[in-house]
């Protein structure tokens, strides 16, 4: 499912729908990155969490090193205490950029992430889509 894209009014916050309201304040949580910074920070040892679905990565390919997580295992998987967690999820300062196809879905994900204490995740501006728009790498 794709999120709608807000545009106009929506965008100012006038006549906005409560997941509209939701994502922005969301949003006002967060240092959104783009795909340059996002590709910058998994240079630097962080950490791209992609949690589209499966038929979504299928369709479009992943992005090379990043850890795939489905939407509804995240808080499992990345909370650093948690006896669920990813290996690579082993501390609460970890930079962390969750990506989703389009740029909505994960900046409600990262801010659940912070609710667990990891107060560097953020997500990336445009999901994957733009990551491929930016002429990243991108693996079939």
């Amino acid at each position: 499912m794709r999120a709608p894209r807000m545009r106009g009014r929506a965008e100012r916050g006038i006549g906005m729908s409560a997941v509209d309201e939701l994502l922005a304040r969301a949003r006002q949580m967060l240092t959104r990155v783009g795909p340059h910074e996002a590709a910058a920070l998994r240079d630097a040892g962080g950490l791209l969490v992609d949690i589209r679905y499966a038929q979504l990565r299928e369709r479009d390919g992943t992005i090379p090193g990043a850890l795939i997580v489905e939407r509804n295992e995240l808080e499992w998987r990345l909370d650093p205490t948690g006896e669920h967690r990813a290996p690579e999820a082993n501390r609460h300062d970890l930079p962390v950029v969750v990506i989703c196809n389009e740029g909505y879905a994960s900046s409600l994900a990262a801010v659940s992430l912070h609710q667990l204490g990891l107060h560097r995740a953020t997500d990336l501006v445009g999901g994957f889509q733009a990551w491929r728009g930016a002429g990243l790498p991108v693996e079939r």
